[in-house]
């Protein structure tokens, strides 16, 4: 392997070489399944995965990122991991950020959301444990944003801690907005019966804040006093690396990978994409990335085998929207024919959220 500025390539094996760009759970799967099939080279600015829908319930429970942090090198064999970001897409190689130049036969982009996280494993534990802390010995907490992740976040300090205070700010109508309104409205009733504070359509200017505040003003002049926030919204797309590289004019508006019935990226015969980062028309979670990452592995198999186009799987996008629990024994979906509440889809949606099968499919100890 050559060093940093070089090329970096398994020329001695004659196999096919697999670039993963993404350690999340989309390209740790495919990284996973491809590597007794050809040379995988994984890239990712972290040492390790994060199973992204434990994320609030570790700040509650760090125990539980103890499972759902996992290194790379305890689920891939002889796979070479590139701990780095990704700069750059030319020719048949990707750029890192550091100058390395990583040739491939296919390329897998599964880069899904910014979040930044630590390098290493220890360091993102501690922050989990830092959390903790934080909810632990505060007596007022303010969650900003009301999708799944801020409103699973209230709903777990509500259940174990009854005794604070818990504001909740949205930006938008109502909670849940991306999943039903339906949906919403049970999740609202059930945090105000919490006695979780909830105000809709406003919004807090976090850049304005200093380190210490405790004071807190709405966009429409709402003062909220808390001991500590958690920010709760999305990070952007992954695709801002991808923007003045030869495969710009594949993303949407959004920012998202254009891609055809068979997750290649569109207009490219040997690149495909997995996970948030694509414009499949559903909202992404845990069971529909692990589904994007079957059908690419896949895939790429079939063509390593020479199948023709034609042999190769479709990927049918999911119209099921995702659950979002209410405590352990709570959860609630909004389906296309009815909104399911209670305890039924606390079960379909796991006790454990789907560690242990995560880590099944990685072929790592339960």
């Amino acid at each position: 392997m050559a060093g940093a500025g070089g090329w970096v390539h398994p020329y001695g094996s004659r196999r096919p070489v697999v670039v993963v760009v993404g350690g999340g759970v989309a390209g740790a799967l495919v990284a996973n399944s491809l590597q007794d099939h050809a040379d995988v080279i994984l890239i990712d600015p972290k040492e390790y995965l994060e199973i992204p829908w434990t994320n609030m319930i570790s700040k509650v429970e760090p125990s539980v990122a103890e499972k759902s942090l996992i290194n790379h090198n305890d689920y891939l064999g002889g796979t070479q991991v590139i701990t780095a970001s990704s700069a750059n897409v030319r020719g048949e190689a990707v750029i890192t950020a550091e100058g390395r130049l990583v040739e491939y036969t296919y390329l897998v982009i599964a880069t899904g959301h910014t979040n930044q996280c630590p390098r290493n494993r220890r360091d993102r534990l501690e922050q989990f444990q830092e959390d903790n802390m934080k909810i632990k010995y505060s007596g007022s907490i303010l969650i900003i944003g009301g999708e799944s992740s801020g409103v699973e976040l209230a709903t777990e300090i509500a259940m174990n801690y009854p005794d604070k205070k818990v504001t909740l700010v949205h930006d938008r109508p109502r909670l849940l907005e991306s999943i039903g309104h339906k949906a919403g409205g049970k999740a609202l009733r059930w945090l105000r019966s919490k006695n979780v504070e909830v105000h809709l359509e406003q919004s807090v200017d976090l850049e304005s804040m200093s380190e210490g505040d405790r004071l807190f003003r709405t966009s429409s002049g709402i003062e909220i006093t808390a001991d500590c926030y958690f920010s709760c919204l999305d990070g952007p797309l992954g695709s801002s690396w991808i923007r003045d590289s030869e495969l710009k004019d594949c993303l949407d508006s959004d920012g998202r990978l254009m891609v055809d019935a068979n997750l290649r990226v569109k207009g490219q015969s040997n690149i495909f994409a997995a996970g948030d980062i694509t414009d499949a028309p559903e909202l992404n979670q845990g069971y529909f990335v692990q589904r994007h990452a079957m059908v690419v592995s896949k895939n790429i198999k079939l063509l390593m085998e020479g199948a023709k186009d034609s042999k190769l799987l479709k990927y049918k996008p999911s119209s099921t929207t995702p659950m979002v629990s209410l405590g352990k024994t709570d959860a609630v979906v909004q389906l296309s024919f009815a909104m399911v509440v209670g305890y039924l889809p606390a079960m379909w949606k796991s006790r454990d959220l789907y560690v242990n099968r995560t880590r099944t499919l990685l072929g790592v100890a339960r």
